[in-house]
C-alpha cells in the first residue's frame, strides 16, 4: 500500500526544534512518508540524521514582517506544487498559505500551534502587528478541521475565544540515553544551575538569572545553552559584572549533544515571567527536559508549570522574581541535602510518565484515522 504523504511546514530552526523533530518522527514511524519544509538562517546548524525528510529555504529578509511575508510567500509556492496528501503547519507564522493551499487543492490540513501566538512578548509593543496577526487568526482558526496544542491553559485560551476542538500534546522529549560525556572540566566542583532553550529572550528570567549570580557564592556556577534574542546583551552584562569565570555561555547546540549536558547540572531554570498572556499559558519544553535529565527544577509559578511541580514533587517555585530573593531561595534549597534527596527520587519517579514514549499516544489516536 503506497504510504500516504504529509508535508510539514515551520518557519523556525528545524535543528533545534524538538517538537517538530518528535511529531515528524512519530508520524513516520506510524507509516506516513513526512516531508518537513523549514528556514535556513545565516547561523543554522546542519541538518541532523532524520527518520524523515527535510529541507530549508534560506530567505533574504531576516528580521520584521518581510521575512514573514518572504517565507510565507516562499512557502506558498512549495506547497502549491508538491505532491502531498496532507499539510500541516506549525504555528500561526506559516497557517495562511498552508490554509489557502489546503482550499484549492482539497488536501486535509492539521494546525499544531505551539503557543498563544498573538500573545507572545514580542508583539505586546506593536499593536498593529498583532491585530493583523489576530485578523488572520479569527478568520482561519475556527475553520481548521483538526487542531492540537501545547497545554491545557492554551487549548482552554483557545476554544474559549473559537470554540473549536482541540487535543493537547504536550512537549514530552524522548527519553535521553546515558550522557555520552563527563561532566565538563569547568563544571568540577561547582554547583551548576542550567538554563537552556532557543528563547532566550525578554521576559524569560535571562538576565535576571545572570544578576543572581552576584548575591550566589563562589562555588555556583551558571551555564547557558541556547541562543535568543538577549544573548548579546547577557554575553556583555556577565563581562560587565565581572562574571566570565562563572558563567558559561553555549551557543545553541542540536537537541542529541544538548542532552549530554543537562544531567551534569544540580539544578535546572524556567523562569518566565508574568508579562503577557503567553507565558501565562505556556509550558516550556525545559521543564521536561530537566526532569528527563534527572535533575531538580526552579521555577517561576505559572500555573501550568506549578501544577506539574507540585504535582509530581520535582522541584520548587520561586516566591520572587528579584534576583537577590531567587539567589537566597536557590541557594536554601541546595544548602538542604534531604530536601534534594527527596525531589530527585521524585524526578525519578516521574520520568516513567513524562516522556515522549507515553505523550505520543495522544498524537497517535489523531493521526490513525488518516492513514
Amino acid at each position: 500500500m503506497k504510504r500516504k504523504r504529509i508535508t510539514v511546514s515551520v518557519i523556525s530552526e528545524i535543528t533545534t526544534d524538538q517538537r517538530v523533530i518528535r511529531i515528524c518522527t512519530t508520524l513516520e514511524a506510524m507509516g506516513f512518508d513526512v516531508f518537513l519544509i523549514g528556514r535556513a538562517f545565516g547561523n543554522s546548524l546542519s541538518l541532523g540524521t532524520y527518520p524523515f525528510q527535510a529541507r530549508r529555504m534560506r530567505c533574504y529578509f531576516r528580521k520584521g514582517v518581510w521575512q514573514y511575508a518572504e517565507f510565507n510567500l516562499r512557502l506558498f509556492f512549495r506547497l502549491l506544487f508538491c505532491k502531498t496528501d496532507y499539510l500541516l503547519a506549525n504555528d500561526l507564522d506559516t497557517l495562511a498559505p498552508n490554509y489557502i493551499i489546503s482550499k484549492w487543492r482539497k488536501k486535509f490540513l492539521f494546525y499544531d500551534t505551539h503557543e498563544y501566538f498573538t500573545g507572545v512578548p514580542e508583539l505586546a509593543d506593536s499593536p498593529a502587528k498583532k491585530q493583523i496577526w489576530k485578523r488572520l487568526e479569527d478568520a482561519i482558526f475556527p475553520r481548521l478541521p483538526v487542531v492540537y496544542t501545547v497545554s491545557d491553559a492554551v487549548k482552554a485560551k483557545y476554544q474559549a475565544l473559537y470554540g473549536t476542538p482541540i487535543s493537547v500534546v504536550r512537549n514530552l522529549p524522548v527519553p535521553p540515553p546515558p550522557s555520552a560525556i563527563p561532566r565538563p572540566a569547568a563544571w568540577t566542583g561547582k554547583r551548576v544551575l542550567l538554563m537552556q532553550g532557543m528563547g532566550i529572550n525578554h521576559g524569560r528570567g535571562g538576565m535576571e538569572s545572570l544578576e543572581m549570580m552576584r548575591y550566589l557564592p563562589e562555588d555556583y556556577y551558571l551555564v547557558y545553552i541556547g541562543g535568543g534574542l538577549l544573548w548579546e546583551q547577557i554575553r556583555q552584562k556577565r563581562t560587565e559584572w565581572n562574571l566570565e569565570n562563572r558563567v558559561e555561555m553555549i551557543y545553541k547546540l542540536p537537541p542529541d549533544q544538548l542532552k549530554n549536558y543537562t544531567p551534569h547540572a544540580e539544578l535546572g531554570l524556567s523562569l518566565d515571567g508574568f508579562t503577557d498572556e503567553n507565558f501565562l499559558v505556556s509550558l516550556p519544553n525545559k521543564l521536561f527536559d530537566y526532569i528527563l535529565a534527572g535533575i531538580p527544577v526552579a521555577a517561576t509559578p505559572l500555573p501550568e508549570v506549578k501544577r506539574i511541580i507540585e504535582q509530581y514533587g520535582v522541584g520548587f517555585c520561586l516566591n520572587n522574581r528579584t534576583p537577590r530573593e531567587m539567589a537566597a531561595e536557590i541557594a536554601g534549597f541546595l544548602d538542604d541535602a534531604e530536601s534534594i534527596r527527596k525531589v530527585r527520587i521524585n524526578v525519578l519517579n516521574a520520568q516513567k510518565e513524562l516522556n515522549w514514549n507515553q505523550e505520543k499516544r495522544v498524537l497517535i489516536k489523531i493521526y490513525e484515522p488518516y492513514l
